[in-house]
């Protein structure tokens, strides 16, 4: 088990081995990590099969799995700070989870996870990745457990394989009908690149992301959002039925043009959502483009006209992630700034000068 360099993986890992230590009191053998996410521009595109640009929040490793495998050893596993309960889950292992729905994500993985046998073990878990906030703290986790798993039994699956076992933990156990974004950028994310990823081919294309002088700076509004409720998958049901009423199989096949010409197949609200999704994927093209080419004006103006479609047209910002992004672009070096993730509570994400990042975060705050 290697420490790493960077100091808050670092912290991290001794707050794994501390909890490890005290729950079963011996010293782990193991420690896995995957990351957290933030998508740049791209949002409600990848379930519509359509582009997305994330990136790796290298600064927050998701999560740490320190354990002992033994043919009496349990599986537990828990956040800390939260109230623990047992729940039983597949092979026989016992999950001491300290939040119900992310036992359920663990669960899910290992009840489809393609090698056996996998053995018994004692497992804890800490993030740093904030719960319900937009930046993929699920899609961590699930990957981070696939990652400790193949470390117990190797699978000789794809990558594309291993993030499609993620997401299926999302659909089956959280009610998120996702896309597979969040899983792929946590398994191929590299530090100092945005990914854009083609959500119907499965390519990705790496976009440097390393300037100096460019900071991203990522806002919590704390409102927690809640993926699971009705709000989201009545967003993409709304888009299946305009693909549909068009003849396409999906809004990655449809143009602008063949939108406006089909207004009235479909109701006010869906042809709303469509054009969000299709004008998304349009910008997203666009934006990976820019930033390739070191244009961060443009890239910051097609991240504000995002989160007016999010706001406006998909309907899913509220008015803590409005005055986030408001107070952002009111200080002089900001190039852009939208809401990030699912929607309904969460985070900003905002592009601007390194230079004005503290007087950008005095300013917010």
């Amino acid at each position: 088990m290697a420490a790493s360099s960077h100091p808050q993986v670092s912290e991290l890992l001794a707050e794994a081995r501390r909890a490890f230590r005290a729950e079963f009191g011996v010293e782990p053998q193991l420690a896995v990590s995957a990351p957290g996410r933030v998508n740049l521009i791209g949002e409600h595109t990848d379930y519509n099969q359509g582009l997305v640009l994330p990136m790796v929040l290298v600064i927050s490793l998701g999560a740490c799995w320190p354990q002992t495998v033994g043919p009496d050893a349990t599986c537990r596993r828990g956040y800390p700070g939260l109230q623990p309960r047992v729940t039983p889950t597949a092979g026989g292992h016992t999950l001491a989870p300290w939040c119900s729905l992310a036992s359920e994500w663990v669960q899910c993985i290992i009840q489809h996870y393609p090698a056996a046998p996998l053995p018994g073990f004692n497992v804890v878990v800490v993030s740093s990745v904030p719960l319900g906030g937009g930046l993929s703290s699920s899609a961590s986790l699930e990957v981070a457990t696939y990652t400790f798993l193949q470390q117990l039994c190797p699978d000789s699956g794809t990558i594309a394989a291993r993030a499609q076992v993620c997401q299926q933990a999302e659909h089956s156990f959280a009610g998120v009908p996702c896309g597979i974004m969040d899983q792929l950028i946590a398994l191929m994310g590299q530090k100092g690149h945005a990914l854009l990823i083609d959500c119907r081919s499965l390519e990705t294309t790496l976009v440097p992301l390393s300037d100096p002088r460019l900071a991203v700076l990522i806002t919590n509004s704390n409102v927690h959002h809640a993926l699971g409720s009705s709000e989201y998958p009545l967003r993409r049901r709304q888009c299946e039925e305009v693909a549909q009423a068009l003849g396409k199989e999906s809004l990655r096949e449809v143009k602008l043009e063949e939108l406006d010409a089909g207004k009235e197949l479909v109701s006010k609200e869906g042809f709303r959502r469509a054009r969000h999704v299709v004008g998304e994927i349009r910008r997203t093209a666009q934006a990976a483009d820019a930033l390739s080419r070191g244009d961060y004006r443009a890239f910051g103006r097609l991240m504000v006209e995002s989160h007016q479609s999010l706001r406006d047209d998909f309907e899913v910002s509220c008015p803590e992630l409005d005055q986030l992004v408001e107070a952002a672009l009111s200080v002089p070096g900001v190039y852009g700034s939208r809401m990030t993730g699912g929607g309904f509570g969460g985070c900003t994400v905002t592009l601007l000068e390194a230079a004005a990042a503290s007087r950008t975060m005095q300013h917010i705050q």
